[in-house]
């Protein structure tokens, strides 16, 4: 195959890769809006039932390969700039699915991300291929990995505790990047480990050929870092689509870059001057995820399912639901004595409200009207 027509197919390769990633992302963010917050096994078990959660296990997986692909036909810094479309892509396909229209603060927050995404992808590719990780660099990775992953997901960043109970909404926004953020890392270190895998397999691992134990040792790893991604991604989604999408898009080459640039002695293009590029490039993103944050209207909250017919919960609904009847008054009206007792003068012609003293036919008559008024009769 001749390289434009190479260069031509890594381009519709990357273009269909980001479909599906973005595709898979809006049908996680459905999921998460239309799904009950929940914990524990109960949730993982509510997840692996629904279908439309497997359908986006799918569309990932064919990101993935058609991203694979898209490596073999064309170079990194062709394929890499055009994977971030998939926030682009996954904007207008999110706000079709929920009946509305891409508000500008979205618009404004993905241009700033992907540019600030494509800056950080320019620089952050290496100037050679560097070396796969030995053994012993993959099982400290991956601890250190986990002891991260776990700290931004408990949620004990975000000012909340276990059993403290249900988040506010800021709370859960933050919470949403932290997943987000752990999703990314955690994809970044399966693909370092991937790298690792395939130098095991084809014998070419630094340190001496690996055994059959430790070769299975990596798969497993790769394994959970991929699958808890892909998890932590779900969870992210609770808190909206686009700005935890945008995180998890930055987090993942973000850590790739770093483990490159610590372990496997690659380095930033343009020396020094990628360094400043990457940091502004950092700068740019941020500010985009915060527009994001900011600009997207919060999820659509669905009903809450009524249970069964006679249970305690249907009847708390019903309870809850029930409109509360205006109390009637029997009995005769209520008659306003206070006022009535302050318009009775003093029989010895003095006025009561102060005004000064009047004649004693106007005091016959003031009187007359309040024992009226009292309902008292005059003998």
């Amino acid at each position: 195959m001749n390289p434009a027509a190479g260069t031509a197919l890594a381009v519709l390769l990357s273009l269909v890769s980001a479909a599906g990633y973005a595709l898979a992302a809006v049908a996680q963010s459905r999921l998460a809006a239309a799904s009950p917050v929940q914990d524990g096994r109960g949730a993982l078990r509510g997840l692996f039932a629904r279908g439309q959660w497997w359908a986006a296990v799918g569309l990932n997986a064919a990101g993935a390969l058609a991203h694979v692909a898209a490596l073999h036909y064309g170079p990194l810094t062709l394929v890499q700039p055009l994977g971030a479309l998939t926030l682009v892509a996954a904007l207008p396909l999110g706000a079709y699915c929920a009946g509305r229209r891409v508000t500008r603060a979205e618009w404004r927050g993905a241009l700033w991300t992907l540019g600030g995404l494509v800056g950080l992808v320019a620089v952050t590719g290496p100037t050679a291929p560097g070396e796969a990780l030995s053994l012993r660099e993959s099982l400290i990775v991956a601890a250190a990995t986990a002891a991260l992953i776990a700290v931004l997901a408990s949620g004990r960043l975000y000012g909340r505790e276990h059993g403290a109970g249900p988040a506010t909404t800021g709370g859960r926004g933050a919470r949403g990047l932290g997943h987000a953020t752990a999703s990314g890392i955690a994809s970044g270190v399966a693909s370092a480990l991937t790298q690792t895998l395939t130098a095991a397999l084809a014998l070419e691992l630094p340190g001496g050929t690996p055994t059959w134990w430790q070769t299975a040792l990596l798969a497993v790893l790769i394994s959970g870092f991929a699958t808890g991604g892909l998890l932590l991604s779900q969870a992210a989604y609770q808190g909206g689509l686009a700005a935890p999408l945008a995180v998890v898009n930055l987090s993942n080459p973000a850590a790739a870059a770093v483990i490159g640039v610590a372990l496997l002695g690659e380095t930033f293009r343009a020396g020094a001057w990628g360094w400043l590029v990457a940091a502004g490039a950092s700068l740019v993103a941020a500010r985009g995820v915060v527009l994001l944050t900011k600009g997207s209207p919060p999820e659509a909250t669905p009903a809450p399912e009524p249970g069964p017919a006679g249970s305690t919960h249907a009847r708390a609904v019903a309870l809850e639901t029930r409109p509360v009847p205006t109390p009637r008054v029997t009995g005769p009206a209520p008659t306003d004595t206070g006022a009535a007792a302050l318009a009775i003068p003093d029989l010895t012609g003095r006025d009561l409200t102060g005004t000064g003293p009047t004649g004693t036919a106007r005091a016959d008559t003031d009187l007359a009207a309040a024992l009226t008024v009292t309902g008292r009769a005059t003998v």
